[in-house]
């Protein structure tokens, strides 16, 4: 059965962008740290845990964003991998031009676009990107699995995954912890409902 799944590097200290992020500064001030072990050249040769983990990322068959995520990204070009349908969640019209990549779907629903992509993924994962995106769909109990990137870094400022949750605990249940390469230690968890 499909689930619907954050991947989401962090820092130890909780941030998932640097200070003085903006629209030319997406991750802010030293933000990329963060998503170097994903990107380093020597992962995409190696057969160490960060590949497994970079693989399982991009074997997932649909994906929902937020705005705020996709369209500093220029929307991935239209196609984020492997040409899985985007559902791009956000209550106003695209800031960007997305006419010509059918692969995108703007909707205001968070509930709509999980339900959406879990259809279009089948019996695969549905990759969540945000950490807006993530925060609504915990709220609306539509998030079924956490995977956690805890990059050797502290930030001291930026932006927090989860600030602004409801003040209720949720539930979660640790279902694998891998020492990455890099120092990076990813961590996998269930939200229990």
């Amino acid at each position: 059965m499909s689930a619907t799944v954050l991947y989401m590097s962090m820092s130890l200290d909780g941030f998932i962008a640097g200070p003085n992020e903006g629209p030319d500064n997406g991750l802010g001030d030293g933000g990329h740290r963060l998503h170097e072990w994903f990107f380093d050249p020597a992962a995409a040769d190696a057969d160490g845990v960060n590949r497994q983990v970079i693989d399982e990322t991009m074997a997932t068959r649909a994906i929902v964003a937020g705005r705020g995520t996709f369209e500093p990204a220029d929307g991935w070009g239209g196609n984020h991998h492997d040409s899985v349908p985007i559902w791009v969640l956000s209550r106003h019209e695209p800031g960007i031009d997305v006419s010509q990549w059918p692969l995108v779907t703007y909707v205001n629903d968070v509930e709509t676009a999980l339900a959406e992509a879990k259809r279009a993924a089948g019996d695969q994962n549905v990759l969540v990107h945000g950490a807006a995106t993530a925060r609504l769909a915990l709220a609306a109990g539509v998030l079924d699995e956490l995977e956690i990137h805890l990059v050797p870094v502290l930030f001291g400022q930026g932006r927090r995954l989860f600030e602004g949750l409801a003040a209720e605990q949720i539930q979660l249940e640790r279902t694998r912890i891998l020492d990455g390469e890099g120092g990076v230690t990813h961590m996998h968890y269930r939200v229990q409902r």
